[in-house]
């Protein structure tokens, strides 16, 4: 994933973007990167490497580099932006978030109608964001530019530029799989994927674009270059998993939707007879925890945390040995033995996707004395790797654990059956679980509904992306 925050204003403005990117931060740990344009020092940029230390830290000393009262920021998990770009279109920096699955069709095509080249990163690899710089100039304008490359990627693109001037430029991506927020101040104007980003900052909510919409933003106003389209297909997994608990999209908020999908889990579970004899509820960290504590205030067993992930020298697992990274990731929990020993723990997570954390999580906590390990998953069986935004890394279905038992059970015969598989109600669907029980040794495992996490989330279902969860996009 990843995600962008930019600003044009009247006056200085490097300060605000460098924090209200730092504060995309939980989107992508590969790099980090910025981009401000100045009267004097016209466009400048900085781009580093993140994936072993915090954004913050790489660029500490960025204001004795670069100035502006416009710049833009990206956090990313895949190639190295904002990228500077002279074209016919003129000198500007862009950034993009999203994934094209088409990459390489679309390098070859471009070769045939331009004698241009790419700069080539290791083993041939064209960075994504020159890649649709490239598409977009095939077009006499920005607006036509843009058009031209959400139509031919296969995947998503959102994109952020800033132009020669000050002026930025914001599309959201064709259906509008993820948010692009404006916000408004005194002085200007800012654009970002997490909405806290700019309020933090002192913004107040001015609008969001529509899918597919097209807006050039001055200090002093937004004009619209292209109106939204109709079909809107926000990514449903933004409010189960990936967005921040503070972060508001469609005017639906995150944590707000969290406690709301585990209170639903929990009336389901009270129907089914699957609540009882727990002692604690309990999330796994982080974005596990609001979807418990909805639970919990749901049916009455007190919530509470067994063990504690002490991340203040270890923020992300970053060594480069598997065998290294598993024991980072273990040094990590910290037991509470009062909250364990001979209790019927109870833990919602926010989904299940390949289940290779959660069988160590639960290892630890049997051998930590817990008498019961019950497990939920805030959303439903994850049938599909995402072909749109890459929010797993899963890189193939069958790294998926749900496509692995369902292999086991039926062969490819069972992937016809994927609808049953995801109903708890039938006999496919108890099948899974069980089985994924006996793999990951929980003593009960129950999958969210479709029709739950919808309802948690409140917004037109033809309005959602579910690809990942029923393959429907």
């Amino acid at each position: 994933m990843g995600g962008f925050f930019g600003i044009t204003s009247r006056e200085e403005c490097l300060a605000d973007v460098f924090f209200g990117t730092d504060y995309h931060s939980h989107l992508g740990n590969r790099r980090g990167g910025l981009a401000a344009y100045d009267k004097e020092l016209g466009l400048q940029r900085s781009i580093h490497n993140i994936s072993n230390s915090p954004f913050r830290t790489k660029f500490e000393n960025v204001f004795e580099e670069m100035q502006g009262h416009a710049a833009i920021g990206c956090i990313s998990d895949s190639d190295p932006q904002p990228l500077l770009i002279r074209s016919k279109l003129g000198t500007y920096a862009i950034c993009i978030i999203g994934v094209i699955n088409n990459s390489d069709e679309l390098i070859e095509r471009f070769f045939t109608v331009s004698g241009a080249h790419f700069n080539a990163m290791t083993a041939g690899v064209v960075n994504s964001t020159e890649l649709v710089a490239a598409l977009i100039n095939q077009r006499d304008n920005f607006v036509d530019g843009i058009r031209f490359a959400q139509d031919v990627i296969e995947g998503t693109a959102s994109i952020l530029i800033l132009k020669e001037g000050g002026n930025l430029i914001a599309a959201r991506d064709k259906v509008g799989r993820l948010p692009v927020l404006i916000g408004k101040n005194s002085d200007g104007y800012a654009v970002t994927f997490e909405s806290f980003a700019y309020q933090k900052l002192g913004y107040e909510n001015e609008r969001e674009l529509g899918p597919g919409e097209i807006v050039e933003i001055s200090p002093t106003e937004i004009k619209q270059l292209a109106a939204p389209g109709k079909k809107k297909k926000i990514c449903a997994f933004l409010w189960s998993y990936y967005g921040y608990p503070t972060a508001t999209y469609e005017g639906v908020n995150v944590e707000a939707m969290r406690c709301r999908n585990g209170a639903i889990m929990s009336e389901n579970d009270k129907v089914l007879g699957k609540s009882h004899n727990i002692d604690y509820v309990c999330g796994v960290p982080d974005s596990g925890t609001p979807h418990a504590i909805g639970y919990a205030n749901s049916s009455e067993i007190p919530f509470a945390r067994p063990f504690i992930k002490y991340t203040p020298t270890w923020p992300r697992s970053f060594t480069s040995k598997k065998s290294d990274r598993k024991k980072v990731a273990k040094m990590k929990l910290i037991p509470v033995h009062e909250l364990i020993e001979n209790k019927r723990l109870l833990f919602v997570d926010d989904s299940i996707v390949r289940g290779t954390q959660l069988r160590e999580t639960v290892e630890f906590l049997y051998d930590n004395g817990a008498r019961e390990v019950h497990m939920r998953s805030a959303c439903p069986p994850v049938m599909y790797s995402c072909k749109y935004l890459n929010f797993s890394r899963a890189t193939s279905d069958m790294e998926l654990i749900a496509r692995r038992v369902i292999m086991e059970l039926e062969g490819e015969e069972g992937f016809k059956h994927i609808e049953e598989y995801s109903d708890a109600n039938t006999e496919r669907g108890k099948k899974l679980r069980a089985t994924i029980c006996e793999k990951m040794n929980f003593a009960s495992l129950e999958f969210q509904s479709l029709e739950g996490i919808v309802k948690a989330i409140g917004l037109d279902p033809d309005d959602l992306c579910t690809y990942c969860w029923n393959g429907k996009g």
